[in-house]
């Protein structure tokens, strides 16, 4: 005991020796303390509420701890009770004992002892009831089951066979009215009035109050009725509600202490309210103590008692467990099956039924936990009834106990009856009672051997021969109470006599405040001898209206002589039937129903946040839409004076889609779409003659247009008043321009089956191609599709200029589409046929380089003499300069065609012929020679086929590598070498004198993945660490959960639910915290300069937070599921489970009946803000996605700031506590303070405002903005900042790459425009907006942020590749890289190779423009720029030579790419990542790695990914890739 404790024991004791201060008390004596504590000086606890059972005798458990005896060992106890119990009732007391006797014995057994409430953890010892039970069996194929749970315990016990199991008392095991005043001081406080020191009565002043709160009454339900009013009278005793008998004593009790304290406040009226109290409780204990063991207990053993000896301190008052669970419960076979009333008169009043009938006696089996007792409702029914009990003799003493309790006991809402016996004999195994012989030894009784000698007198040979087939006549295994109860006769047998009265003795010797105690100064001898001599009769005459003569004087015997003789002993054929056994289900159908409705609800969040989030795209969509629209509206000219808005039908299987249709003023019928968008164009003033098909039905809304040789156009117009007015504007717009304009009429239905729509149309077209180039090139026929008549028809169709634009890749108002279709277009009459069109590919795929060179001379040769003019050759080879969309303006492309016909020694030429043409292409045979064309995609060139321009300056190596097996060109690119040679222009690669490198699959895989695990080894080993630690926690919580909270009772009750919900919720704890870590930009900036990056992936930070957050939110769900299985268990399972599972918010009051599943969902703190975190966890992930963050980064931007309420709704969701104490605050702290931390840091960059020094409008949409370097502002090439404008009326921080080099003086950003925020960015910076702000726009900085690209340096070679927009960080590093050597700085990295892989040049200039300036500034040559045009790729061959042939010729002129105008390689197509990497490997192999860093879409950091990886198979150079995605 620790001196904390010995010290407040101490001062509690001084508290209860000096209960009041002051001369003139009344309270003189020191006052008993309620719970019993303090009683006995040596030990405190002895006889203290909730103190253990004390044992006489050994505990017998069949473990030898706690494990109790059950079957098959000993046989089943409904079984023994229908053998050895069951019987004839209604035979009277031998020694003509009272009910009422029998009701005194109830309270007196409440005032002792109370040990049947369930434990923590629940276990559970139901009974089996046999099919052919006469009451309980059933046919059913499920078990019928008498429930039983297991009684509280110790928690210090039942760990090991020296300390076994023992049960706790939750009363005191004193006499000291712990059932009418109760067993703790605020329980006394809740029953009194503090006034004039009464007890509160209820609408009567002789019955006591009734409650409903359920704290202090034990609530168990009626079985007999439907639930109704829960109100039951307050008493000391929790269960004085079960029964008449002990509601009966409860109010008796009740009334005299009201009665005693009335007349103290008459006697002394200037007491107060507890001197009146305690005074009067005083009086009522010490009469109570009298009457209990010296005129009942002598009445119950039918034997006198000893004497008082005298207060004995040593002695032990606990109650043994054989006395609670056997000897005591004897008394059950005198309880009668009904109750008689009467009044003073001696008229026996009929009872009144639950069902308003009447009966002769009050039926007990209809009266448990009764709240609305008809019979008990006044003072009057009480009167008489304790009066009718005065009267009316018991049941006999024998082993027979009536159905009423052996059938028809309460039981729980499960099972609404029960079987008394049963369960005494199970409570008796519960307790690990020993066996009835085994008792008999140890009070030196002779055990019996045979069943006769149990009782000698007990005439019923077939009892006993049943009863041993059930022992297996072994009648060393006979239960105590079976034995015990056999053996009484006229009374108590020997066994359970000696057990009684030594409890009695024990009780009355060591109880300091016994009131014939002379020592504890309660009483004077007067007045002891005047209790001694206050009999129950006296008690009964106070509270009651009876007077002497109307109830005998020892009222626990009706003698012969006594007023009110009984009419007849009472039997159940006299009777109403009890009440059967009913089940009732806690998950009724309505539960079910809503219960699954919410769970679909809730796990229809995310479709929910999906539906809002579509919602929210599809208006930032159309408001973008809108605004690129008026955007566009102010750059064009004004619209058309009429336009039609409709509707296109596009297919049965497509939606419409609205159109706008305008005709211009060459008769061109133009459709636009909603965003102004041209879709087509059809000339309807070229035709001869144009059917129209209107509909006659479903309001008139249909037209058809059938256009000559191209497809129909199919409108639905809002009414027939819009169609007849496009109607008639077609024919004013066609009035003198076409022979016949017809108009039909016809049902929809037929209109739209014989249309040929767009798709339609486009299938025709497709099946064109297919069969015009089975003529030309080697395709089977069976490729080409079958000749059907619909083909065959189709071939006869002809092409459009638009149909042939598309299948070159080209605009419609092309020079080079305008010169090839007039060329094929033979007939003039503006389509192509199968015919002419054939003729033109026959000279591309198959012709000779001098046939090929005619058609190219033809386009242009319009006199047809063979002749250009210098004006009309100019045109031609400018045709394939605009193609090339070059950079070049048109000055100086004229100046170079000036260039390259000098330098074919033709610029003195006024006309040239076929052959001056075939000259100029003199060194390109070879391209001429190729055989393929890219025609809508079918035809795939093979690598000799395709253009690449790999080299500067060396058509013959270009010529000699296309004419070479794929095998051997990439050979070629593996073995060429970039050096500098004096006086020319150096080749990319040279060819290394190494042999070919061969490994076997498997070696190859191995190496692969030795290179991952090296390239990775870092966020390999931080996965492992986080997910280590989280599995770790989970596991933790299941292994506690599930094998050591015993006391908990989770392993027994809801194990699969809360073990999956507590694992889970044990990981979330860690993961969501530490996830804040990753986004600590300044923290991972800083630490990325540390020792930590090497162990650290700080660049994989968002990768990782995206890991986190994806594990987070799927055991977040796992979570939800554990708490949805553990919801419905808690709505399936008693109140006694749920008071283990959750003591602090639930207390066994035993009304059993558990809380619905809306409590648990939304009436408690964890239940409300799960709900409500599932619901923000939906918005915030689908928001987070890449669609739904690219379309609205504000709906991203503003749901992911409701982190702050995740985490306080997460706090307070933990903080109930309802399993275990709250953790997560404790995970959150750490990483929550460096993130507030790091928040500070940012937000005070925030607040200051950076003027913009400079804006441009760059082409393709992009905004340079060069702003004012920040004092202080330090930076590494390559890193990012977060920028705000709020002149856009926003807050958002949007990332960007900072272009700038940090020797720079001031920041720029090249922000391409390609969402909402960063089109209202440019717009913000237009003229008109400068004016109408006054000035530019001031933005908001955060960063430096640190990215994987700053580790350039840390590598000899490094190979940089951007794709778009993810140039920008290359442009910072180029500059860096170029002014770090023009400085003499020395760093690492040696060589730097630049892949710039860009749609057209034109997309990005300013791209060229940081190019050029690194061109100009790289005198040591340390980076090499490759540039790749991915636009031109395998579209046209024919074409791609010509432009091939003008970049020549340009680069000999100029030294610098038609397409870019920088020295640096151009090259057409996609990378060849593989190609590139594998002559890396040969150009440097004294380098061990090399640093691959790519930025842009997905797909090419995965292609550079995969080439990566491809090479590190290999044990060569190493490649360590490092990518950022947008």
């Amino acid at each position: 005991m620790g001196l904390c404790e010995v010290l407040w024991r101490t001062l509690t004791a001084l508290s209860v020796l000096c209960p009041a201060i002051g001369a003139n008390s009344a309270i003189t004596w020191e006052v008993q303390r309620y719970d019993g504590w303090y009683n006995n000086l040596a030990d405190h606890d002895r006889g203290a509420a909730d103190a253990a059972l004390v044992r006489l005798f050994p505990a017998q458990y069949s473990d030898g701890v706690y494990l109790p005896r059950q079957e098959p060992h000993l046989p089943n106890p409904r079984q023994i009770s229908n053998i050895a119990m069951s019987g004839q009732s209604g035979l009277m007391s031998h020694s003509n004992k009272s009910v009422l006797s029998v009701a005194f014995g109830y309270h007196v057994w409440s005032e002792i002892s109370e040990s049947r409430r369930p434990g923590c953890p629940p276990e559970f010892m139901h009974i089996k009831v046999q099919k052919e039970d006469p009451v309980f069996g059933s046919d059913s194929s499920e078990p019928v089951l008498l429930h039983f749970q297991r009684a509280d315990w110790d928690l210090s016990t039942g760990n090991s066979p020296n300390n076994p199991r023992t049960q706790v008392n939750h009363v005191t095991a004193w006499i000291d009215g712990s059932s009418i005043y109760g067993s703790s001081s605020s329980w006394c406080d809740a029953l009194r009035t503090f006034s004039k020191g009464l007890l509160a009565s209820g609408s009567s002043q002789d019955m006591p109050r009734r409650s409903s709160s359920g704290y202090l009454m034990w609530s168990a339900p009626d079985p007999s009725t439907s639930p109704g009013s829960q109100e039951l009278y307050e008493f000391g005793n929790s269960w004085a509600n079960e029964n008449i008998f002990t509601v009966t004593e409860g109010i008796i009790w009740f009334r005299y202490h009201n009665y005693l304290a009335s007349k103290l406040h008459e006697e002394h009226p200037s007491w107060s309210d507890e001197e009146l109290f305690q005074n009067a409780r005083k009086k009522v204990i010490a009469t109570f103590q009298n009457i209990a063991f010296y005129e009942w207990l002598p009445a119950h053993l039918g034997k006198p008692v000893t004497s008082y000896p005298g207060y004995q301190k040593y002695v032990d008052p606990g109650i043994s467990a054989e006395f609670e669970a056997a000897a005591v419960r004897y008394w059950l076979t005198l309880v009668p099956t009904a109750v008689y009333k009467r009044n003073r008169t001696c008229h026996y009043k009929s009872a009144v039924n639950n069902d308003a009938s009447k009966s002769p006696a009050l039926r007990l089996c209809n009266t448990f936990w009764n709240r609305n007792n008809p019979n008990l409702q006044s003072r009057q029914d009480v009167d008489e009834l304790i009066m009718g009990m005065a009267s009316q003799i018991a049941e006999r003493e024998d082993n027979i106990i009536v159905e009423d309790l052996r059938d028809y006991m309460y039981g729980p809402l499960r099972f609404s009856r029960s079987d008394a016996v049963a369960l005494t004999i199970q409570r008796g195994r519960d307790f690990g009672l020993p066996s009835y012989n085994q008792i008999r030894e140890s009070l030196n009784m002779r055990p019996v051997n045979s069943w006769d000698e149990i009782n000698p007198k007990l005439n019923n040979t077939q009892l006993l021969r049943e009863l041993a087939d059930l022992y297996e006549n072994d009648t060393s295994r006979l239960d105590l109470f079976v034995g015990g109860l056999l053996e009484s006769q006229e009374g108590p047998g020997p066994v359970f006599s000696t057990i009684i009265l030594d409890q009695f003795e024990r009780i009355r010797n060591a109880d300091r405040f016994w009131f014939e105690n002379k020592q504890n100064g309660l009483f004077t001898e007067e007045e002891i001898q005047a209790i001694r001599n206050t009999t129950f009769h006296d008690v009964l005459l106070k509270v009651t209206s009876a007077e002497e003569g109307d109830i005998q004087r020892n009222v626990f015997f009706w003698l012969n002589g006594d007023p009110c003789p009984q009419p007849q002993p009472i039997t159940f054929s006299d009777l109403p039937p009890c009440t059967k056994a009913s089940s009732m289900s806690y998950f009724d159908s309505s539960s079910q129903a809503g219960f699954g409705v919410t769970v679909v609800v809730l796990f229809l969040f995310p479709v929910v946040s999906y539906i809002v989030a579509c919602v929210v795209a599809h208006v930032r969509t159309a408001r973008y839409k809108r605004f690129q629209k008026k955007l566009r509206g102010s750059t064009t000219d004004k619209k058309p004076a009429h336009e039609t808005i409709a509707k296109e039908w596009l297919g049965h299987t497509t939606a419409p889609k609205q159109v706008t249709l305008v005709f211009n003023e060459k008769t061109v019928l133009q459709m636009f779409d909603e965003n102004g968008s041209l879709l087509s164009s059809h000339s309807l003033g070229d035709q001869d003659h144009l059917n129209v098909l209107i509909s006659n039905d479903h309001q008139h809304r249909a037209l058809l247009l059938k256009i000559p040789k191209e497809y129909d156009l199919v409108l639905f117009f809002e009414d027939v008043g819009q169609r007849s007015e496009f109607l008639g504007h077609l024919r004013s717009e066609l009035e003198g321009r076409i022979q016949n304009l017809t108009v039909m009429e016809m049902s929809e239905k037929e209109i739209l089956r014989d249309a040929v729509t767009r798709e339609q149309r486009e299938k025709i077209v497709e099946t064109f191609f297919k069969h015009a180039f089975s003529k030309v090139l080697d395709i089977d026929k069976s490729d080409a599709g079958d000749l059907s008549c619909r083909t065959r028809e189709a071939l006869q169709c002809e092409l459009t200029r638009v149909e042939f634009a598309s299948v070159l890749g080209l605009k419609p108002d092309s020079l080079f589409v305008e010169s090839m279709f007039t060329l094929a277009d033979k007939d003039g009459n503006g389509y192509l046929s199968f015919q002419e069109f054939l003729d033109v590919i026959v000279i591309f795929m198959r012709g000779t380089p001098e046939e090929k060179s005619k058609l190219l001379f033809s386009t242009h040769d319009i006199k047809e003499d063979g002749f250009l003019s210098k004006e009309e050759f100019t045109s031609l080879l400018r045709s394939f300069i605009d193609i090339s969309g070059s950079a070049l303006s048109k000055s100086q492309a004229e100046d170079g065609i000036a260039a390259m016909l000098q330098a074919a020694g033709l610029d003195n030429k006024d006309s040239f012929s076929w052959e001056d043409f075939h000259f100029l292409l003199r060194d390109h045979s070879a391209q001429l020679n190729i055989k393929g064309m890219e025609v809508l995609g079918k035809k795939k060139l093979s690598r000799q086929q395709r253009v690449s321009f790999i080299e500067k300056n060396c058509s013959s190596a270009m010529e000699e590598l296309t004419h070479r097996p794929e095998g051997e060109q990439e050979q070629e690119l593996r073995q060429r070498q970039i050096k500098k040679i004096e006086q020319s222009n150096p080749k990319v690669y040279v060819r290394p004198q190494r042999e070919r490198y061969n490994r076997n699959p498997v070696q190859q895989w191995i190496q692969q993945f030795k290179r991952f695990i090296e390239n990775y080894r870092r966020h390999i080993i931080c996965i492992v660490i986080i997910y280590g630690i989280s599995a770790g926690l989970a596991l933790e919580r299941c292994y506690h959960y599930g094998l050591q909270a015993h006391a908990s009772g989770i392993p027994e009750t809801s194990m699969v639910g809360v073990l999956v919900s507590r694992g889970s919720a044990a990981a979330i704890s860690f993961l969501f915290p530490y996830m804040l870590l990753t986004v600590c930009r300044n923290l991972i900036t800083m630490c990325r300069e540390t020792f930590l990056n090497r162990y650290i992936p700080f660049d994989a930070a968002i990768d990782l937070h995206r890991h986190m957050a994806i594990v987070a939110v799927v055991l977040s769900v796992v979570h939800s599921l554990g708490h949805v299985v553990n919801v419905y268990v808690f709505c399936i399972s008693d109140l006694s489970i749920l008071a283990c599972l959750f003591p602090r918010v639930f207390s066994n009051n035993g009304s059993e009946f558990p809380m619905k599943w809306t409590f648990w969902f939304f009436k408690t703190v964890p239940g409300l803000t799960g709900v409500l975190l599932l619901l923000i966890f939906a918005f915030m992930y689908v928001f987070a996605s890449h669609y739904f963050r690219r379309i609205s980064f504000r709906g991203f931007w503003i749901t992911h700031h409701l982190y702050v309420l995740v985490y306080v709704l997460t706090v307070i969701h933990g903080s109930y506590a309802l399993l275990q104490e709250p953790r997560f605050h404790i995970y959150l702290i750490p990483p929550g303070l460096l993130f507030l931390l790091d928040k500070l840091i940012s937000l005070n960059r925030k607040k200051v405002e950076i003027p913009v020094v400079k804006a441009e409008l760059l082409p393709s949409g992009v905004t340079y903005l060069e702003f004012k370097r920040p004092q202080g502002f330090v930076y590494r090439s390559g890193q990012w900042v977060r920028i705000a404008c709020l002149a856009l009326g926003t807050d958002e921080y949007h990332p960007f790459t900072l272009t700038s080099a940090p020797h720079e003086e001031t920041l720029s950003l090249h922000i391409r425009a390609v969402g909402p925020w960063t089109s209202k960015l440019r717009e913000a910076y237009t003229p008109e907006n400068l004016l109408e702000f006054g000035g530019y726009p001031k933005l908001y900085l955060d960063g430096p942020f640190g990215e994987g690209h700053q580790e350039w340096t840390d590598y000899e070679v490094s190979v940089l590749v951007g794709a778009g927009i993810g140039v920008t960080p290359f442009a910072s590093i180029l500059k860096d890289l170029v002014f770090k050597s023009s400085v003499k700085f020395k760093f690492h990295c040696k060589k730097v190779y630049f892949i710039w892989v860009t749609r057209t040049q034109h997309q990005f200039e300013w791209v060229s423009d940081i190019i050029r300036e690194v061109e100009d500034m790289d005198a040591q040559e340390l980076v090499s720029v490759h540039i790749y045009i991915t636009q031109l790729a395998e579209k046209f061959d024919l074409r791609t030579t010509m432009l091939y042939v003008c970049e020549r010729h340009f680069q000999r002129v100029w030294n610098r790419s038609l397409f870019t105008g920088l020295r640096s390689i151009t090259h057409f197509g996609r990378p060849p990542f593989l190609a590139f990497l594998s002559s890396l490997q040969e150009v440097h192999p004294e380098v061990e790695k090399i640093g691959v860093f790519s930025c842009g879409p997905p797909g090419l950091t995965k292609n550079v990914e995969k080439a990566c990886q491809q090479k590190n198979k290999r044990d060569q150079t190493h490649f360590v890739h490092h990518y950022e995605n947008f």
